[in-house]
């Protein structure tokens, strides 16, 4: 072709396909031109026209046949999962035990949501038989109501009635409640895409915390570098899965010989758990490293009373900064060399803090979606916070705090269930500033579970609003500016940790479904689809792998929105739920690891079997037997729970959507079918690994 007549070339159409069938299971594909826009207008013109012979139909036959092919394994697929989910409800339902409704909130609120479910109910059956006798679903003609022509018979009488009841009475309030709950929903909304903005603004701006620059010299005299004396510290408690690769991990992290010391703060109550974690201290100790172990007798504050116990220690004041990993946390061995340079020559400086990342995010669907929710949490709101603020809540490990900055905020307090936002709050208090390394990531594991997942959230969200109540008068009365207690309040406290799960749980889950029948009080479509959708995708800019989750992620946050929700009224009430501390349980996971490599690879020196602890090897082998056996128990006693919050709300959620049904409501009524969907799976405990 000449190069002048370029333009004119045909360009290729779709993708090339055939089909070779030999046998109707047996079949293959070879390239093919597929058919053009042309040959399906006039295909006998078209073919006439080219000089070339017709051959669309038989082609079109064999790619129909593809597709009936394809459309027929993927029913088959869907047949075959749908059958695997049943026997898999069916086993869950069959050994799953009821959550306990041990405390005096939970009770109460379980009560109210029956409440709903039973209202909607009653309210789905009369609207049922008002449908099929001929009454519109649409907003109704006051005007025909009074006529007596439309009025006919008692039922008629009594459903013009309860109409009027909707219009008059039940629907000015509950309209009030849901631009209440959109106002709110739109100013949370606002906040976060500030802080999405705040977070693009530092990705084009490369902008980051930068350390003085200072010689890292192990093998150089004490004069060259930067080696202050540092505390790192280790609290547990009946952790016997992770405690071997935490321990391991920070014995490896590299600083100058003699100017740190580890303490492994060991509140478990078990004694075998005891005595595997001195085990392993003293191994390490044998080792060369400057490592103790601490045990509790008395085990009052939880975690906040375990570190205020350690750092009641006389040795303590020697040391300048102490660093917190929890037990499944594993810091690479050059954490306290990225992080401690941060400290020099500013005094200012209270807090550094690292991300974490996650050694089982794609372990099941529950660890994806929780990955979704804190790759926004360190990668958005902690950064942002970071940088503009220099202030956020610290996240209770992989932390570096100056000893100064604690022990001016008042130290460890065990008033909340929060014990790191609390010591944060204080510290901002007194005008230090906090340091957020993005770039500095800490290894732990995401709980798997649904029940270890949702008591960490409790406590999660239960503990900010004990924390709110205490500290309201002192950030009120303090020295910070203006715009800084206005950040705390507002912000930090109220939009974040209130209102958030407030409207979440109130719009979504109660709200909703009472629209669809009280219809006069409308919910519109942007609130329940399009706002939340775009701020799904906001959320799930920190994890671009996670795009495929997005409305899965969507639909489970509204469904955590119950437990976040009785958690803040537990809290701000001071229920008996409010003050509930349980460890969040840990598989063990870590530990498959880059770790153990890293200790397989001889770094450490052979033990001396003289050295050791009398009857040690014996102490060793009763663990090991002990261990075997509680495993063994354990695998017996495993087992799943069935969530009756849930599952009423998901009961209440499809109630609401048969009557969306009914009035044609198309994107109320696909929410709340998926919503009502997503409730039942969560509350029959099939999102997460069971548990023992």
């Amino acid at each position: 072709m000449a190069p002048s007549l370029w333009w004119a070339k045909e360009p290729h159409r779709g993708t090339p396909v055939v089909v070779k069938m030999e046998k109707p299971n047996n079949w293959s594909m070879v390239e093919l031109e597929s058919p053009s826009d042309e040959d399906f207008i006039c295909p006998n013109d078209a073919a006439v026209a080219k000089g070339g012979r017709n051959r669309n139909a038989k082609q079109l036959t064999w790619v129909l046949l593809l597709k009936a092919h394809r459309a027929a394994g993927c029913l088959t697929s869907i047949a075959a999962a749908f059958v695997s989910l049943t026997s898999a409800v069916r086993r869950r339902v069959a050994s799953g035990r009821t959550d306990g409704l041990d405390s005096s909130s939970k009770p109460r609120f379980f009560a109210c949501i029956k409440a709903f479910l039973l209202l909607s109910l009653l309210l789905l059956c009369f609207e049922m038989a008002a449908y099929f006798k001929g009454w519109n679903f649409r907003q109704p003609d006051l005007y025909s109501l009074a006529d007596a022509a439309v009025v006919k018979g008692a039922f008629d009488s009594l459903y013009s009635t309860w109409v009027l009841i909707r219009v008059g009475y039940l629907a000015p309030p509950l309209q009030l409640l849901i631009t209440l709950c959109i106002v709110l929903f739109l100013i949370q909304s606002l906040d976060r895409l500030i802080l999405c903005l705040g977070c693009l603004w530092i990705k084009l701006r490369n902008i980051k915390p930068v350390a003085e620059h200072c010689i890292m010299d192990l093998e150089s005299g004490d004069g060259d570098g930067y080696f202050p004396m540092v505390l790192v510290q280790i609290p547990m408690c009946n952790e016997k899965e992770v405690y071997q690769q935490s321990i391991a991990a920070v014995c490896n992290l590299e600083w100058r010989k003699g100017r740190m010391l580890v303490q492994v703060l060991d509140d478990s109550d078990d004694p075998i758990t005891q005595l595997m974690i001195k085990e392993e201290v003293h191994k390490w100790q044998e080792n060369g490293a400057n490592i103790i172990y601490r045990h509790r007798v008395i085990r009052e504050g939880y975690k906040a009373g375990n570190l205020k116990s350690a750092m009641n220690c006389s040795y303590v004041k020697d040391y300048e900064f102490v660093a917190i990993f929890d037990a499944d946390f594993q810091p690479s061995p050059d954490f306290l060399m990225r992080t401690i340079p941060h400290f020099k020559d500013n005094e200012e400086v209270g807090l550094v803090q690292a991300r974490w990342s996650f050694v089982n995010k794609d372990e099941n669907l529950l660890t994806r979606l929780q990955l979704i929710n804190l790759a926004f949490h360190f990668e958005v709101e902690q950064q942002v916070n970071g940088i503009f603020l220099n202030f956020f809540g610290f996240n209770g490990t992989a932390g570096i705090w100056r000893i100064k900055a604690l022990e001016e905020s008042g130290g460890w307090l065990e008033r909340t269930t929060v014990e790191d936002m609390d010591i944060a709050v204080r510290a901002h208090l007194h005008g230090w500033k906090f340091v957020f390394l993005n770039d500095v990531e800490c290894q732990c594991e995401l709980p798997e579970s649904y029940e270890a997942y949702r008591k960490q959230q409790h406590r999660w969200h239960s503990g900010p609003m004990q924390l709110f109540r205490l500290c309201l008068p002192a950030i009120i009365r303090s020295e910070i500016s203006i715009l800084k207690k206005a950040n705390m309040i507002f912000l930090f406290f109220l939009l974040r940790k209130l209102i958030l799960p407030f409207y979440s749980f109130t719009l979504f889950c109660i709200i909703l479904p009472m629209t669809m029948f009280v219809p006069e009080a409308t919910l519109p479509s942007w609130v329940v689809c399009y706002i939340p959708a775009i701020m799904s995708f906001l959320n799930i800019l920190p994890a671009p792998k996670s795009f495929p989750f997005i409305v899965p992620y969507l639909l489970f946050e509204n469904t955590m929105s119950v437990t976040k929700f009785n958690a803040m009224i537990s809290g701000l009430f001071q229920l008996g739920s409010a003050y509930e501390w349980v460890v969040t349980k840990k598989s063990g996971r870590s530990s498959e690891g880059d770790l153990i490599a890293l200790v397989e690879k001889d770094q450490l020196p052979t033990r001396h079997r003289n050295n050791s602890e009398p009857n040690l090897d014996e102490m060793r082998e009763e663990i090991m037997q002990q261990e075997l056996l509680a495993a063994q128990k354990e695998k017996k006693k495993k087992h799943n729970r069935i969530y009756t919050k849930e599952l009423a709300l998901a009961f209440l959620l499809l109630t609401a959507s048969a009557r969306s049904l009914l009035s044609a409501q198309g994107i109320h009524f696909y929410f709340l079918l998926f919503q009502g969907i997503s409730f039942l799976l969560v509350g029959l405990d099939l999102i997460g690994e069971q548990v023992a």
